[in-house]
Order: C-alpha cells, then sequence, then structure tokens
C-alpha cells in the first residue's frame, strides 16, 4: 500500500528489552546480588522482542488506528516514532512537528504548580516561554484547571493529569499527533473536549496517530488501521476490515 505523500515511515523496525532471569524481593537478596556483581559473576537475560520487522507509512491528512491485545507493542511502536526509545534494527522517518502524549506524566514534575508545569512542558514540546505565557489562559481554559493553577501537581487526579497534558500539547500546534490511550481516563465531558478536537484537526488535514481500545473511536476516526500481535503486523489496511479481523482473532482466543 504505497502512500503518495507520507509524514510517517517506519521500516523494517524491531525493537527487543532484556528481561533478568533473577528476580530479588528481599533486601538481603538484592545484597547478595551487588556482592555477586562486584565478584564479576554474570546474570542471564532474556531478550524480548517488543516489536518485529514492522513497517508501515501515514500519509499528510490521515488518521491512522493502532490495535491489539495488551502487551502486542503499541504503545513501544509509538515511543519509538516519538525518538523515545531507538529501535535497534530498522528505521523511522518523520516529516513534520510532532507532539505526542504517550503516558501519563511524562515531563511533568509533581513537586511543581499547574502554570509551573505548562511552562516545563511547554518547552520540552518546543515552544518559548513567550509563546507559552501568550497561550497560558487557553491551556488553563482547555483542561479546564483555571482554579488549580497555583496546586502542585502531585494534589490532582490522574484525570486532571491528563487533561493538562492533553491541552499543552494540542497548543504546540502539530501536524502529527501521537495518541496513546488519551481518552481512557478523564470523565465523559473531557472526552467529548478531545473528539471534538480530533475532529478539529481532520479538517485542518493534521496526521493522527491514535492507539486506543475504544474501537468505535478507531473506526470513527481512522481510515487505516495497524493491527499488531506479539509484536508483529498481522493487520494493516481499511479501518472496517481490520477491526473485524482483530474482533475474530478475540472471540477465538
Amino acid at each position: 500500500m504505497k502512500c503518495v505523500d507520507p509524514v510517517v515511515e517506519v521500516i523494517d523496525v524491531w525493537k527487543k528489552f532484556r528481561i533478568p532471569h533473577e528476580r530479588r524481593t528481599t533486601i538481603l537478596e538484592n545484597l547478595v546480588g551487588v556482592f555477586q556483581l562486584l565478584s564479576g559473576k554474570r546474570f542471564d537475560y532474556e531478550e524480548f522482542w517488543a516489536l518485529k520487522s514492522v513497517s508501515f507509512t501515514v500519509g499528510k491528512g490521515e488518521s491512522l488506528g493502532v490495535i491489539g491485545e495488551n502487551g502486542s507493542g503499541k504503545s513501544t511502536l509509538l515511543k519509538v516514532i516519538a525518538n523515545i526509545l531507538r529501535p535497534d534494527r530498522g528505521s523511522v522517518r518523520v516529516n513534520g512537528r510532532l507532539a505526542s502524549i504517550l503516558e501519563l506524566g511524562v515531563g511533568f514534575h509533581p513537586d511543581l504548580t499547574v502554570k509551573e508545569n505548562i511552562y516545563v512542558y511547554g518547552s520540552i514540546m518546543g515552544l518559548k516561554n513567550r509563546v507559552i505565557k501568550e497561550r497560558m489562559s487557553s491551556i488553563l481554559k482547555f483542561s479546564e484547571l483555571e482554579r488549580f493553577k497555583n496546586a502542585k501537581l502531585k494534589n490532582l487526579s490522574s484525570g486532571m493529569q491528563m487533561r493538562l497534558g492533553f491541552s499543552v500539547a494540542i497548543e504546540t500546534n502539530p501536524d502529527i499527533f501521537l495518541i496513546d490511550e488519551a481518552l481512557a481516563v478523564g470523565d465523559m465531558e473531557f472526552q467529548q473536549k478531545c473528539i471534538d478536537k480530533f475532529k478539529e484537526f481532520r479538517r485542518e488535514k493534521k496526521t493522527l496517530i491514535l492507539v486506543s481500545h475504544a474501537l468505535d473511536l478507531v473506526r470513527e476516526f481512522c481510515e487505516k488501521t495497524l493491527l499488531l500481535s506479539r509484536g508483529e503486523v498481522i493487520g494493516y489496511g481499511e479501518t472496517g476490515k481490520v477491526i473485524d479481523q482483530y474482533v475474530k482473532m478475540v472471540q477465538a482466543s
């Protein structure tokens, strides 16, 4: 499936993690492990391939859904695209300004206030302090955190933190949006605000890559969908067909 104007190209990407075989649960076991390391003993590690030969392209203005069971490699894939993780093999090409909401709390500091965290997170996303100051009111309003702007982040609920991250990210005005289960936390009212934003992104021809277990959301917003299982692509194409494939796979298991 050749993409005419690709903004994201994932080319034969492999990613592995090393899992130690020995598990230590007590202080004594950990101390023993330290002494063993100092004496030169090596521990065995198992190689776990989270992604295996993953390839696809996303065109300008397209929306791609990424679905699959827990542990299938969906979040790892987005982190590789966002350059948070480096692939062990293969490459990723991104053409455009990218913003991501990949997991709760990334870029935030619990002991800083909401307002201070907006400056920190905005800077990570590439905004200058002058621009962040200009957009502060809009960020607080969208996140519905005006009353909490001077509260420390650690005193906010996980849903409030998610709203803050989403609100800062949309103010960076990206060309490409990576979203990992952004609607998994939060009330229905805020979820609807996010959905309205997704619709606005589509009208503005922004590119969206969405990881979600909410198949109805994927069906509504994504023209194409990628189905992962144990790190491998087992389905890629028109969203309705790929979702049907996934549902049949789950029912058969």
